[in-house]
């Protein structure tokens, strides 16, 4: 019997494409082959990282969506969607094909969220498929719960902020802030998103039992991940987060979508060194989030207030035409003599740092697992998506972090910032429950991928199903 080859195809972004790499790692050290099947422009921004990186077994397919330099703004959202679905779908069947012609033939695809053509595609080749959901186990749930008789209801909390639902199997009642912003018929992008969703879970319902990898594990979400048995198989394989947040030295852990990944990284760690132990505020807002100017000028308002050193990540795509004269914080001066403006830094040797007390989060989910790993406190920020459901999570079920609390024009100001920032960071009831939960997260996220763990267990189990 041959080596059991593997595709993994993610959709473009980092949030799908850091946790899809450390999955692809993991079939291999189980004796598995695994080719990625990626975008010309994403796997040039991996490349870029460290290209030197690459562990034996995996093998990179890139293929042109017709945006080999990266969506712009204005793109049709639309005509991006036929032409990643063309190029991918071309992508794996010349894979499946020239496999089979060699007598190396792909067994198994694995396709993150938002892909449900991929099953399709899989099916027309006679291949089994799964999927990697990028999100916390409670975030599908809401998904399915919307799709599947909580539609209206749901609709009714989003509009009167008043209004609370409680879900089976989610350990805390849900308000309009705290579902996923797609929900939300008036948000951007709403529309096409939910469409996306609802035809990925009219897929799902054809099949029996589907097997869904969930970026997540046990001790985390353990109703979340039980509750709909029987008509999902929800499998916690999480964190899938690099080796070097749980304590490895794994180099291949360093291929990210971000550009160059050591500008700049020996200096912010330098700069950090120099700093007294959990007193440093790190504040990014992941690599799509774009705020508004005066909403950074609140942001660097609190920080000036709060006066604790700072290492704050605001990206280039914050300014996708360059940054003009116009867009530069009126207080920079002060700023720079308190803390650190970046474009880039490497998140998990800031997040491992002792000098870090706390992480102000758009809540992305990478991120807020990282956290998690790290044992960080967090001032949760969440902007859309599912970032107001893990937000919810943060504050009220694991109980890490506080969240800020926007004005009634969806704007978060200075004193609220700073006010987040004291029950976080300084010494009081609060701020101490904040970090004794942090250290048992931390505790429990390692130990559920070490040998033995929850999400080792589930994840061998898992591929010894597809691996021969």
């Amino acid at each position: 019997m041959g080596i059991t080859r593997l595709i993994v195809i993610t959709f473009p972004a980092q949030g799908h494409i850091s946790p899809a790499l450390q999955l692809a790692k993991r079939l291999i050290g189980l004796g598995s082959e695994v080719t990625f099947v990626t975008t010309n422009f994403a796997y040039g921004k991996m490349m870029k990282s460290k290209p030197n990186s690459t562990p034996n077994g995996l093998s990179f397919v890139p293929f042109s969506d017709g945006y080999d330099d990266g969506v712009k703004p204005g793109d049709s959202t639309d005509n991006y969607q036929l032409e990643f679905r063309r190029g991918g779908s071309q992508a794996i069947s010349d894979l499946v094909d020239s496999g089979a012609k060699e007598g190396r033939p792909f067994t198994f695809i694995v396709y993150s969220l938002g892909l449900n053509w991929v099953v399709e595609v899989a099916n027309e080749l006679n291949l089994p498929s799964a999927l990697l959901w990028v999100e916390p186990a409670t975030v599908f749930l809401l998904y399915y719960y919307y799709f599947h008789g909580y539609e209206d209801i749901i609709k009714n909390s989003i509009s009167n902020t008043s209004c609370s639902i409680e879900f089976p199997g989610l350990p805390s009642e849900f308000a309009g802030p705290d579902l996923p912003s797609f929900m939300d018929a008036t948000k951007p992008h709403s529309t096409k998103a939910i469409e996306i969703f609802k035809e990925q879970f009219e897929t799902h319902d054809k099949e029996s039992n589907p097997k869904v990898l969930v970026n997540t594990f046990d001790a985390l979400e353990p109703e979340a991940l039980r509750a709909i048995g029987g008509k999902f198989d929800l499998i916690g394989i999480g964190p899938l987060i690099p080796s070097s947040f749980l304590g490895g030295k794994d180099p291949s852990d360093e291929i990210s979508f971000g550009g160059d990944l050591f500008q700049g990284s020996e200096d912010c760690i330098q700069w950090m060194n120099n700093k007294n132990k959990e007193s440093v505020i790190y504040v990014s807002f992941g690599t799509i989030c774009v705020l508004s100017k005066p909403q950074l000028e609140e942001i660097a308002g609190a920080l000036l207030d709060f006066g604790r050193p700072f290492l704050w990540v605001i990206t280039e795509k914050q300014y996708p035409e360059g940054k003009k004269e116009e867009d530069e914080l009126s207080c920079i001066e002060e700023l720079a003599k308190l803390g650190k403006i970046v474009s880039w830094c490497p998140q998990k040797g800031v997040l491992s740092h002792p000098s870090l007390g706390c992480f102000v989060t758009h809540c992305g989910w990478n991120s807020t697992l990282e956290s998690l790993v790290c044992g960080v406190p967090m001032v949760a920020f969440p902007r859309w998506m599912d970032q107001g459901s893990n937000a919810k999570l943060i504050e009220d079920v694991w109980k890490t972090g506080v969240r800020v609390k926007a004005n009634n024009e969806g704007f978060v100001e200075r004193d609220e910032i700073r006010r987040c920032l004291n029950l976080v960071m300084e010494d009081g009831e609060n701020g101490e429950e904040m970090r004794r939960n942090a250290k048992k997260w931390k505790d429990l996220g390692s130990e559920a991928v070490k040998e033995g763990g929850s999400s080792e267990k589930n994840f061998k189990a898992f591929a010894n199903g597809i691996i021969a």
